[in-house]
């Protein structure tokens, strides 16, 4: 649910600021982000590193980050290719390697301090 409402905020910011959007989206009408991918693809990759995570060791966990986030950075272009995604001509998608690095990292750290104050 973090994930999800992280992500979605970040959209809203950043589409909001122009530097990308989302020509093709469920709901066009009423949303200028794509809820599809901020309320389900997100939150279900977010559990599913989660889960990963728990098991590595910590130097294994930002690899592992590290190497999600190399995973996204390419996928993004792709989506761009698609049509799914256009961004402005400021944008570099190294932005999007190192912001979802940064995002996968305080998913991790409040999942890991959620569960230390159970």
């Amino acid at each position: 649910m973090f994930a999800s409402l992280v992500g979605t905020y970040l959209d809203l910011l950043l589409v909001g600021a122009g530097r990308y959007s989302f020509p093709s989206r469920p709901f066009s009408e009423i949303f200028t982000i794509n809820i599809l991918f901020t309320l389900f693809i997100l939150p279900v990759f977010s559990f599913l590193i989660i889960l990963v995570l728990k098991r590595l060791h910590p130097i294994s966990r930002y690899l592992l980050l590290f190497i999600c986030s190399l995973f996204v950075y390419i996928a993004e272009q792709i989506a761009e290719q698609f049509g799914l995604f256009i961004h402005s001509t400021y944008w570099k998608h190294e932005f999007s390697l190192f912001g979802y690095l940064l995002f996968f990292i305080v998913i991790w750290k409040f999942y890991s301090w959620q569960v230390s104050h159970r």
